[in-house]
């Protein structure tokens, strides 16, 4: 079996799959503790914009959403992502049109549900997030989401802090959007790297909590309702669901002071 070791890249699954969609019995992933079976012969892939090109250019022909719909399934979370997203583009060049809607064909079933997961991942993050304000003046949110959604809940909050610098940090993948004035950078960030909050901030959060616990009746608990609403995954950075918050600083040549 020929496996395909992509740079968990978009132009480097595209180019995987100029090859891979008419190799039946490939494997393409990104992933780099991918469990090698024997006999198993092993590719790394290098982007190839010729052949990326080739293949979305011949995807958009079929149905130009469908490129969307890949771009999607390659935020998911998990190990199989190259291989669904795969599965997929490969029953739209069987059909030459767009399969959308073919549910039981198990590989397009499979792809339209990790579509929706990480979509509703992200519409749930656009009302979950939660802001501090840090000692620059510039509004800071650490999430740590299952999937690679930091790009996807931008434009929200870019409509609901026109004018305001902020920073939302994924947690988990160590890296952050830095926004002002209508501008915006993904950047790397330090596990170590960590925000002074203002001090009124750390005031805020207590009066929170306070409020929070204050209508919380302890006589009616409703921990497995609140749960059905808000999975727990979510409770790690709400300053509701937490004791305390204890942040540090960003280094200043991480970009995240106003002006910069």
């Amino acid at each position: 079996m020929n496996i395909y070791i992509t740079d968990g890249s978009p132009d480097g699954f595209f180019t995987a799959a100029f090859t891979a969609c008419n190799d039946i019995n490939c494997t393409v992933t990104s992933e780099q503790n991918f469990q090698i079976a024997l006999n198993s012969q092993i590719t790394e892939i290098k982007n190839d914009p010729v052949k990326s090109n080739r293949v979305r250019k011949k995807i958009a022909e079929y149905d130009p959403q469908a490129l969307h719909d890949i771009s999607i399934l390659l935020l998911r979370g998990a190990g199989t992502k190259e291989m669904t997203a795969l599965n997929y583009l490969r029953q739209i060049v069987k059909y030459k049109r767009p399969v959308r809607d073919m549910l039981a064909v198990p590989p397009i079933r499979i792809a339209m549900e990790e579509r929706r997961k990480v979509t509703l991942e992200a519409h749930r993050f656009t009302g979950f997030l939660r802001f501090m304000e840090s000692e620059g003046g510039i509004f800071y949110a650490p999430f740590s989401p299952d999937n690679d959604i930091l790009e996807l809940i931008l434009p929200h909050f870019y409509r609901r802090f026109s004018n305001q610098p902020f920073v939302i940090h994924d947690v988990s993948r160590k890296k952050a959007a830095l926004c002002n004035n209508g501008k915006s950078r993904i950047v790397p960030v330090d596990e170590n790297a960590q925000v002074i909050l203002h001090e009124n901030e750390q005031c805020f959060q207590a009066l929170w909590r306070e409020y929070y616990q204050s209508v919380n009746i302890a006589q009616r608990p409703h921990e497995k309702q609140m749960k059905g609403y808000m999975p727990v995954r979510y409770w790690k950075f709400m300053p509701e669901k937490q004791q305390e918050k204890l942040f540090g600083h960003f280094r200043e040549n991480d970009g995240l002071h106003p002006g910069k």
